[in-house]
């Protein structure tokens, strides 16, 4: 299954694909360079269809903890201040998408959505550490019924050249549901009350609506 969002690049693809293939066919006689220029050509397509690609994923849904919001592998995990909502220290969790990567982006918790913005900004490198203030990026608030109000900000990479998002202020959001996309590359940051138990460790690589990244502190006693 692929995802709404490429579509038209897809099918764009798909037809550039056939008409050079055919073209070269036709119209160049060196075997090795036919042959080169229709495999690069098909390479390109399949890369363009598995960035695209839009796995059904079930959430097992539960209010104890926040999972992933996407695809990718565990780059930052750190108390920051965050400017733009709380402006207060959080517990900032940052998911790096590498092209490879499935690009949808998922709620990581039920709730309500009480803020939702878009900034227009530059592209630096995703990992860049001013990336999650200078980029362009969406930022995203819910109200949760154990975390209280979490963020999350999609963030354009240098690759990235548009963000999707679906939230809306008010809206309910739901677990694991599908909250946007962000195309070719890019990163997810994610913040959480400084006393969320942190599921997950550096480099660690994680799983859109499947993998926990942070619980619940537990009570002592």
């Amino acid at each position: 299954m692929f995802h709404k969002e490429g579509r038209s690049i897809i099918l764009l693809t798909f037809f550039g694909t056939a008409i050079i293939i055919l073209l070269a066919h036709f119209y160049m006689a060196n075997p090795t360079y036919k042959m080169l220029v229709q495999g690069l050509s098909l390479v390109v397509l399949i890369l363009i269809l598995q960035f695209f690609r839009n796995p059904k994923r079930i959430s097992n849904k539960n209010f104890d903890e926040i999972h992933a919001p996407v695809d990718g592998k565990v780059v930052v995990i750190e108390r920051v201040m965050e400017k733009e909502y709380f402006n207060e220290e959080r517990l900032q969790i940052s998911i790096f998408m590498s092209p490879v990567n499935v690009h949808v982006t998922r709620y990581p918790a039920s709730g309500v959505i009480q803020y939702a913005k878009y900034h227009p900004g530059k592209y630096l490198v995703a990992w860049h550490p001013k990336s999650s203030e200078e980029n362009e990026r969406t930022t995203v608030v819910i109200r949760t019924p154990k975390f209280g109000d979490i963020l999350y900000r999609q963030i354009a990479g240098a690759m990235a050249r548009r963000i999707v998002n679906y939230a809306e202020v008010g809206e309910s959001a739901q677990q694991g549901e599908e909250s946007g996309f962000i195309k070719f590359g890019s990163r997810v940051d994610v913040f959480l009350p400084l006393d969320a138990q942190v599921a997950v460790k550096l480099n660690q690589k994680v799983k859109g609506a499947i993998t926990c990244l942070a619980s619940v502190k537990e009570k002592d006693g």
